[in-house]
């Protein structure tokens, strides 16, 4: 163990309550920051999922001509903004309907295929252009009405609810970062002041110090390392400890949402996600240390002399 290291670890020890108040300031901003990445990408995953399922249905009128249907279908598939383009017949519609109905066979036996239409479903690349191609859909001579999957509801409906969900994604990111923002500040403010102090303790000593030739990088050294200490320790139990909450509350997130994959599920792609988190978390807790420290150390050494 080098000198330097040494030096750090004593004065620790010797204001271990400064040093558990820096540590446990940096827990809960990384805690937060981990939370909120997490949450972020679950949001957005969500929205994925909106894209890239099929959502809208056109159902087509019982009396349309198969010619007019044939060319609707060549007219969409040649659309790019359109993908995931299914046609479905009336008769493949009552087997839906059955198998949805599969707990209550009188249901099934008092419908006929000639109650269900047939339709068009198809998802769109961008969610932003979704009324538009509902409204030129909507215009065509076979087409009956325009309805969505996953009882999202008409065409006002679906953008009111993705709105929303873009709102409440815009929301948490904005609040978010926001927090994280506000509590890394408080982090830096209070590791700046604890090296204050520290550096207005050891005063005799670096004064001491500076008469038999030491540099000032050799003054700044334990200190940077001490501050190193406090951000990582702030950094590994704060990220372990939203790490537990997320592993907690996983398979309950799983089960209320179904096939929507807002978290990986495979385990490996799980803990990557996390682990990425955790190296960008690294690399700005050590911005955060060495820049706190620098202007803590620079003022103070210029205070001492």
């Amino acid at each position: 163990m080098g000198i330097h290291t040494k030096t750090a670890i004593e004065n620790i020890k010797r204001s271990p309550f400064q040093a558990i108040s820096a540590i446990f300031v940096f827990l809960l901003t990384f805690f937060v920051a981990t939370t909120v990445a997490v949450l972020v990408l679950a949001l957005n995953n969500s929205l994925k999922y909106l894209e890239t399922r099929p959502q809208i249905i056109a159902f087509l009128k019982n009396d349309a001509d198969e010619n007019a249907v044939s060319s609707l279908m060549l007219k969409l598939q040649s659309d790019s903004r359109l993908k995931d383009l299914k046609y479905v017949p009336k008769e493949e519609a009552l087997k839906i309907y059955k198998e949805a109905t599969s707990d209550n066979p009188l249901l099934s036996e008092l419908v006929s295929p000639s109650v269900f239409p047939a339709s068009i479903e198809f998802s769109v690349t961008d969610l932003n252009l979704t009324q538009n191609i509902i409204t030129e859909v909507s215009n065509e001579t076979v087409v009956d009405q325009v309805g969505f999957t996953a009882n999202i509801g008409g065409e006002k409906t679906l953008n009111n609810v993705l709105e929303r969900l873009k709102t409440i994604s815009n929301y948490i990111r904005i609040g978010g970062l926001s927090f994280v923002a506000i509590l890394g500040i408080t982090s830096f403010l209070i590791l700046t002041v604890i090296i204050s102090m520290r550096l207005t303790a050891r005063k005799g000593e670096i004064e001491i110090l500076s008469l038999i030739g030491a540099t000032n990088s050799f003054v700044k050294k334990p200190i940077m390392l001490e501050s190193v200490i406090y951000v990582l320790t702030g950094v590994i139990f704060g990220w372990f400890g939203s790490l537990i909450m997320w592993l907690y509350i996983t398979p309950s997130i799983f089960s209320y949402f179904g096939n929507i994959e807002v978290l990986p599920k495979d385990p490996f792609m799980f803990f990557l996600m996390f682990a990425t988190v955790l190296g960008i978390e690294f690399v700005f807790g050590l911005i955060l240390a060495f820049l706190g420290t620098h202007i803590a150390v620079s003022r103070s050494l210029k205070r001492l002399k």
